[in-house]
């Protein structure tokens, strides 16, 4: 099955009337490719009703249906799509990820101001690898998103243009396609994910998002000029989990013996270990979640392709046991964890088909 990972390079492929590759999309004299964040495939199958614009789009014979990485989670996903890499090869390898140059957690989707993002990730994006090609790149998104670390690290290359609401981002999407020679447009939407963590993916709250990104999308692809596709995708799905099945580790101390950090997230915890205690660490959460959760060593996940191929300087980024949620559980740290994030329902993150399965929807004009 194709990955995130193959739709940019397919949409630079569509653009090169030279190439004669075999790819995913068919030519295109623009291609315009919008993430919703959030948008798992198996959360669209199930409300499609509320998107008839995207519901027809499967009709399309290059439409098709995508895997995430793992962990399926933004900073990870957005670092296959940006890069054309998977996650063992772009380096981020988690929410929160171990630094081990300073032996410290951050937040790749926060970012910290101390790591330098060119150095995490120094490979070439696929936008600007479409730039050195002569290609013009424009990039939509939220006016903080333009320089941030994640940025920087996995989505570097072309213009940024700034815009606030998801119609406004169409609309200067749609100017730009009118004013292109042949260009590579990406646009980022971010609330239906949001809201799918604040109130639930399966809430009404979450279905009347849907319904704005599916007009919004009919009319992006409605304005944009003949000889344009328009590429719709995600970069995971989501689970509501219900309070009750979330183990807060704050009453499980025997949990984090031999434990230096807790990185990863709620669905897939990655755990930093003092040296020679793996093996103890993963048998003390396989006897406690084992049923709930798949517990790993790192050269378990390693061997098993978890992350894809992993490259020498990413291995040591990765947790020395490593989980992934298999039913609607979580483990939560209430003595670190910041009170809003304990009250999300939706999350994601694991390796279950609901949270890896993403669409890849193809309009052409």
């Amino acid at each position: 099955m194709y990955t995130l990972a193959d739709v940019l390079p397919s949409a630079a492929l569509a653009l090169d009337n030279r190439s004669k590759s075999r790819a995913l999309l068919p030519k295109a004299r623009t291609v315009v490719v919008m993430l919703v964040d959030g948008l798992g495939d198996q959360l669209l199958r199930a409300s499609s009703g509320h998107a008839p614009f995207l519901r027809g789009l499967r009709q399309n014979p290059h439409s098709t249906k995508l895997t995430s990485g793992f962990p399926s989670t933004t900073a990870t996903s957005l670092g296959m799509l940006g890069t054309g890499l998977l996650p063992g090869a772009h380096g981020l390898v988690a929410l929160d990820v171990l630094d081990p140059a300073r032996d410290k957690l951050f937040n790749e989707l926060m970012w910290d101001p101390e790591v330098d993002p060119r150095v995490w990730q120094p490979a070439p994006t696929v936008f600007e690898q479409v730039v050195a090609a002569g290609r013009d790149v424009v990039r939509i998104g939220p006016g903080f998103f333009d320089g941030s670390g994640l940025t920087e690290a996995v989505q570097r290359g072309g213009r940024f243009v700034a815009a606030q609401s998801l119609e406004e981002r169409v609309e200067v999407a749609i100017g730009a396609a009118r004013r292109s020679k042949g260009s590579l447009i990406y646009l980022y939407w971010g609330d239906l994910d949001k809201i799918g963590h604040e109130q639930g993916c399966r809430s009404w709250n979450w279905t009347g998002e849907l319904e704005r990104v599916d007009a919004c999308a009919q009319q992006l692809a409605a304005g944009l000029p003949p000889g344009s596709l328009l590429v719709i995708t995600a970069d995971h799905g989501m689970v509501d989990v219900p309070f009750e099945n979330r183990l807060d580790i704050a009453n499980e101390p025997e949990l984090l013996t031999g434990v230096r950090h807790l990185g990863g997230e709620p669905r897939s915890l990655q755990l930093y270990c003092v040296d020679g205690a793996a093996e103890d660490v993963a048998a003390a959460w396989q006897a406690r979640v084992g049923e709930d959760m798949t517990v790993v060593t790192r050269e378990q996940a390693v061997a098993e392709d978890w992350f894809g191929p992993v490259s020498p300087h990413v291995l040591p980024r990765i947790g020395d046991v490593v989980t992934a949620a298999v039913g609607p559980v979580a483990v939560v740290d209430s003595r670190t964890a910041r009170p809003q994030t304990l009250r999300l329902l939706g999350l994601h993150g694991s390796r279950t088909s609901v949270e890896t399965e993403i669409p890849m929807l193809v309009s052409q004009n």
